[in-house]
């Protein structure tokens, strides 16, 4: 099986449609799947629920992506850094599932682990909790919470070979490799592709049996969150 396409467009190529379901790795802007969410946007397709940490910044990340109007929900924990997806929401033109950060990374944890659904102690008694189960243990309240799967995940990884097998830098690899095992198709771009063989198998975070196609995504922005600077003497 050749997982390697010649670029984004192509690697997302009849996965996509309406309404679909989509994961989206990255924390804030980095480790963010650039090449593939500016194809997403080339591609039109609309009414997307997307499960991702934030939203990018305006402009940036999925920033494009509310720009055109493409996304109908977000399951987030973290909106502060975008002012048109905090307006959107506002003004009821998108809908927003909250959850607390490690909420959300054990649920997609758990869709790519096979656990449909867990406890956790987190949020119970606010809002987070209201309409679900809340169970007793050990005569401590706990609510229950259900896993995240998409229909596709797209991923940035810093290396990557042939097969599929994937390396996340630092900050990067908190949500794009649970996110790369709950996607029923995962597609991957990556800042260095090698064959097979060249990456040692002890610093794989993401087995390739998760990846079904892979891009070398060649050259990236970088780009800075906040830009913080000492004052000029």
């Amino acid at each position: 099986m050749n997982k390697v396409f010649p670029d984004a467009a192509s690697a997302l190529d009849g996965l996509l449609f309406d309404g679909m379901t989509l994961m989206a790795g990255g924390f804030g802007l980095c480790g963010v799947p650039e090449h593939l969410i500016e194809a997403l946007k080339a591609s039109g397709t609309k009414g997307l629920t997307i499960i991702s940490n934030n939203a990018g910044v305006d402009g940036d990340g999925l920033g494009v992506l509310l720009e055109t109007r493409q996304i109908a929900k977000m399951v987030s924990s973290y909106v502060g850094e975008n002012k048109l997806f905090e307006k959107q929401y506002l003004d009821g033109d998108l809908e927003l599932e909250f959850n607390p950060q490690g909420t959300l990374a054990e649920r997609i944890r758990a869709g790519g682990a096979g656990i449909p659904a867990f406890f956790t102690k987190t949020g119970v008694g606010t809002l987070v909790a209201e309409g679900k189960e809340i169970r007793d243990f050990d005569g401590e309240d706990y609510v229950m919470e259900s896993w995240l799967r998409s229909d596709v995940s797209i991923v940035k990884a810093w290396k990557g070979d042939t097969e599929g097998n994937l390396i996340f830098r630092k900050t990067a690899r908190n949500f794009n490799a649970p996110m790369a095992t709950a996607g029923k198709i995962t597609v991957a771009e990556v800042e260095e592709l090698v064959e097979p063989g060249e990456l040692q198998a002890d610093e794989i975070h993401c087995a390739g049996i998760f990846v079904q196609r892979i891009i070398d995504g060649g050259s990236y922005r970088k780009v800075i969150e906040k830009r913080t600077t000492r004052p000029r003497s």
